[in-house]
């Protein structure tokens, strides 16, 4: 579906978000000899008013979705369009080359639904930062709440940000893959624009996700599709084939971004029986035993 250009209107703290991240990164002279922040960082807080309902709406179709499914709440896949400014700035003085950050996955964890039309209280902190010198990768938590209210929606964000070469010490890793025994439950046509479309409902403009000459100067072979959005593709693909529709359902999902997704593509959303937590594998890919452009796990509420 073609996304119109009224919902930019409601992406403004987004932008100047991503403009602050822009600018730090332009303008920061990274220390390699700092070594990792301490942590957990300092809390910040927010409160953000809304979400037009409309907007939502519109993220649900985008994804494959049916609105009515949410009963009047909010996805927790959407959770980035509220959350990148204040995840923006629990990196704040951090000393790692911020032009590098390469997102490589997330946890969201469904506590009590957001109910629409109600003001959201946030809380961000840097949780955790792992650096063995040749990369370093941290760890964001965000935490989202109706106000007045406990949090409904915990989100961990996890990147990766390159410090140095890496030494040829072995054979090469095997790219990550579907499984060879997983079942196909729905096939995505993603046109070109599809990044575009997404930036549109998220306010997440990095050029790499719809400006072709920027993202192979960035080093990929085309533009290449945002991975919250193959999130919200596969978390709407498994709630149509295996929750009968039913959003509520939703109580967790962790995945790991695994290779870019060049656009124009047409990937399938694949997943393989329940582990004995009751959590479904998922995988984005284009055809079992193929490279996997995310995998993962997703899990319903108890019954």
């Amino acid at each position: 579906m073609a996304v119109s250009n009224l919902y930019i209107r409601h992406q403004g703290p987004v932008l100047s978000g991503l403009a602050r991240v822009a600018w730090a990164a332009l303008t920061q002279k990274p220390d390699p000899n700092a070594g990792p922040p301490p942590t957990p960082g300092p809390n910040i807080h927010a409160v953000v008013p809304p979400r037009p309902e409309a907007l939502v709406a519109a993220m649900v179709e985008w994804a494959g979705g049916d609105p009515k499914a949410w009963k009047g709440t909010i996805p927790p896949y959407m959770f980035p369009q509220w959350g990148f400014p204040v995840l923006g700035r629990t990196l704040d003085g951090v000393a790692y080359p911020l032009a590098k950050v390469l997102n490589q996955g997330c946890r969201v964890e469904v506590r009590e639904p957001l109910a629409m039309g109600e003001s959201l209280e946030l809380n961000a902190h840097l949780h955790a930062v792992d650096d063995n010198d040749t990369r370093a990768r941290i760890h964001q938590r965000l935490s989202t709440a109706v106000q007045g209210k406990e949090p409904g929606l915990m989100a961990d964000v996890y990147a990766f940000v390159p410090l140095a070469k890496r030494k040829k010490d072995g054979p090469r890793r095997a790219p990550p893959v579907v499984p060879s025994d997983a079942e196909e439950i729905g096939r995505r046509e993603l046109a070109s624009t599809a990044g575009l479309d997404f930036a549109r409902l998220t306010g997440d403009f990095n050029p790499v996700h719809w400006i072709a000459p920027y993202a192979r100067m960035a080093g990929f072979r085309g533009i290449i599709l945002h991975g919250f959005a193959t999130a919200a593709i596969a978390t709407e693909a498994v709630i149509a084939a295996r929750w009968m529709g039913d959003a509520m359902r939703l109580r967790s999902l962790e995945v790991r971004f695994t290779r870019p997704l060049v656009l124009p593509a047409r990937p399938g959303v694949f997943v393989s029986p329940p582990d004995e937590q009751g959590r479904i594998p998922i995988a984005v890919g284009l055809a079992p035993g193929g490279e996997a452009a995310m995998l993962g796990h997703i899990q319903a509420q108890p019954v």
